[in-house]
């Protein structure tokens, strides 16, 4: 026996026959959530994205609070954009829905866990999480991050990345509730600057705040010189997310 025949298999030949053409054709329906999604909210903007866990309850002090910043959001002329699930999702719809504005859920068919809210005055369904991420990004004109868990924080760390490398814009990133993320931060402070993995400036990035007012004033406050929208130059930099 030669050298190579002692090399083990690593792909079945036979499964690899019928693998690539599925995985082509899968590539159209890719393409298809990508164009949908974008058709039906070029129309929202502008919006703020609201992050938070999906295992929070209506009688939860967090849910009150999405409630109260998307109903103020909404009256103040933004669109909100929530993952369309249960928990802090639901009350971002519910406080939109109830608003002048429109109620957005980007709804992620999963196997087991999400079941779509009844807020929704535009509702999408994702097969593939980054394309409903890509939108999330693409269409906001700011992040508000709730208390949450392992999703919440895969959200808030790629809208960080994507800014810090400059492959989206620069939008308001706001966590609300400061004893919730304050230990977060402060890890980021000691550790990751100290270990100088990312600036000191990178937390300018980041604002913690807790009162649903102040969330919407330091919207404002960021866009007080220029649009809402992306300049031509940020939606370049958008469409090559």
């Amino acid at each position: 026996m030669s050298e190579k025949d002692k090399i083990p298999q690593l792909l079945d030949p036979d499964a690899s026959k019928f693998a690539a053409p599925n995985e082509a054709w899968r590539v159209f329906g890719i393409m298809s959530e990508f164009v949908e999604a974008t058709q039906r909210l070029s129309a929202i903007r502008p919006a703020v994205s609201i992050f938070g866990s999906a295992r929070t309850q209506p009688d939860s002090a967090y849910y009150q609070l999405t409630e109260n910043i998307a109903r103020q959001l909404s009256d103040a002329g933004f669109s909100v954009i929530s993952g369309g699930g249960p928990g802090v999702m639901e009350a971002a719809n519910k406080g939109a829905f109830f608003g002048k504005s429109p109620s957005v859920g980007l709804n992620i068919q999963l196997p087991h866990e999400q079941t779509s809210n009844g807020y929704q005055d535009i509702s999408q369904s994702f097969r593939h999480f980054f394309a409903r991420k890509y939108m999330f990004v693409r269409f906001a004109s700011a992040y508000v991050v709730m208390p949450g868990g392992f999703g919440t924080l895969d959200e808030l760390l790629e809208a960080l990345t994507l800014i810090q490398t400059g492959k989206s814009r620069r939008i308001p990133i706001i966590l609300v509730h400061e004893p919730f993320w304050r230990g977060m931060v402060d890890w980021f402070r000691t550790t990751l600057v100290s270990e100088k993995v990312i600036s000191p400036e990178d937390l300018d990035l980041i604002q913690l705040i807790d009162r649903p007012e102040d969330v919407v004033e330091a919207i404002f406050k960021h866009y007080e010189t220029r649009a809402f929208g992306p300049l031509a130059s940020e939606h370049e930099m958008l469409l090559n997310l």
